[in-house]
């Protein structure tokens, strides 16, 4: 199971761009989402199939004290800003910082996150892509997609990029949590020649 929490203004094209990757569907009539909610999509990835759970979470402020909660134990933060909205694009240092804070990632400086410039079907773009790939650069080459979730435009790309980061994320956890390790195969091999001295 892997946790992907996405995050950005009200109106970026959060809820969309997940509905477009998970159900393959786009509604064009704008619904602010309360909290969070999220989908499940199983996906392959390097011929291991895992469980993509994606959290969607409420852009505006009011609902931000709730994203606390949902932050804990993510594996990958997904940023999403509107390119025809510049004000959208820079917030994204607050959520990404904010982010920080309340996850409390183990590894800060390599934590896996993705930044989705949506809406490039959109007439009247103000942000431009070298601005933002500038911007992805400075925070440590953070992957960056041109998206459209009503032109399912780079979505299934963009998740499998998160997928495989976050499964590379949560692979190496795992090695800093590993426990030492113990040796059975000694004593199980002393155990079963004692049997077996013992006709049993």
């Amino acid at each position: 199971m892997l946790k992907v929490i996405i995050l950005g203004d009200s109106g970026v094209g959060k809820t969309s761009l997940m509905n477009q990757y998970v159900n393959k569907k786009f509604n064009a009539q704008y619904k602010a989402t309360i909290g969070a909610d999220f989908l499940t999509k199983d996906v392959t990835v390097d011929e291991r199939l895992v469980t993509m759970q994606i959290w969607d979470t409420a852009g505006q402020e009011r609902f931000q004290s709730l994203g606390v909660a949902f932050y804990r134990g993510a594996d990958s933060c997904v940023l999403v800003f509107d390119v025809v909205q510049p004000k959208t694009f820079d917030n994204l240092d607050s959520w990404r910082d904010e982010f920080l804070i309340q996850a409390g990632p183990s590894d800060p400086d390599n934590f896996p996150f993705i930044v989705l410039g949506n809406k490039v079907d959109a007439d009247g773009r103000i942000v431009v892509q070298k601005r933002a790939l500038a911007w992805c650069q400075s925070k440590g080459n953070i992957p960056y997609f041109e998206t459209s979730a009503k032109e399912a435009i780079n979505v299934e790309q963009a998740f499998q990029v998160i997928a495989r980061s976050a499964l590379k994320s949560e692979a190496e956890a795992d090695i800093f949590d590993m426990p030492d390790t113990i040796d059975v195969t000694e004593r199980r091999s002393a155990a079963s020649s004692g049997c077996a001295s013992k006709g049993c």
